[in-house]
């Protein structure tokens, strides 16, 4: 949190509902008295910047808790291409599988991407499609997808998917599975 600028008070009733959270128990967490928070959401006190602090502190991660994270929205089935394939077997899996994004594998380690934009802007650039079909995968991916841990929050992947078109999770050093657009998107429609 801003160490400067906090939420105003009023707030505070807001997001402890939104979280589930009792008075008694958010008093708890945060290390004030049940009575005060009483007093906070009535509008009869005006608590001092450490205890605001706190109190916002625990909602924030309180609600950090609640939200869905990677291992809730993956795709354990992660679609991908070997990096000697050729850009023709790409496109091949992409129309197979109707994903417009693979990332591409050497053995078990991901290094890079391919996507259709990619292959398009190589088509645009002037390479005939016959040469361009023959090319390996490696000779024309882009960089790979970020890797995420299984526990990453929803807003690190929503903040990671408006910069790239998916997401790899990880368990333990292994590819779990991938997160993209439509996956976040099913969150909202759910």
């Amino acid at each position: 949190m801003d160490e400067s600028v906090l939420p105003r008070l009023e707030e505070i009733s807001k997001r402890r509902r939104i979280v589930g959270l009792s008075q008694k128990h958010l008093a708890r967490l945060a290390g004030v008295s049940q009575s005060m928070i009483a007093k906070i959401e009535a509008g009869k006190t005006e608590p001092s910047y450490l205890k605001t602090k706190a109190i916002f502190d625990t909602l924030e991660k309180m609600q950090r808790e609640k939200e869905p994270h990677a291992r809730d929205l993956l795709q354990s089935k992660v679609v991908g291409v070997d990096e000697d394939e050729s850009i023709s077997r790409a496109a091949a899996i992409m129309k197979e599988s109707g994903f417009s994004q693979l990332p591409v594998f050497n053995g078990r380690s991901i290094v890079g991407s391919i996507a259709e934009k990619v292959i398009m802007d190589r088509i645009v650039s002037g390479i005939s499609l016959r040469e361009l079909s023959s090319m390996s995968v490696s000779k024309v991916m882009a960089e790979a997808f970020p890797q995420i841990d299984e526990k990453a929050p929803l807003s690190l992947i929503s903040t990671l998917l408006q910069y790239h078109s998916a997401v790899v999770v990880v368990k333990r050093g292994q590819v779990a599975g991938i997160i993209t657009k439509a996956d976040l998107l099913r969150v909202f429609s759910a």
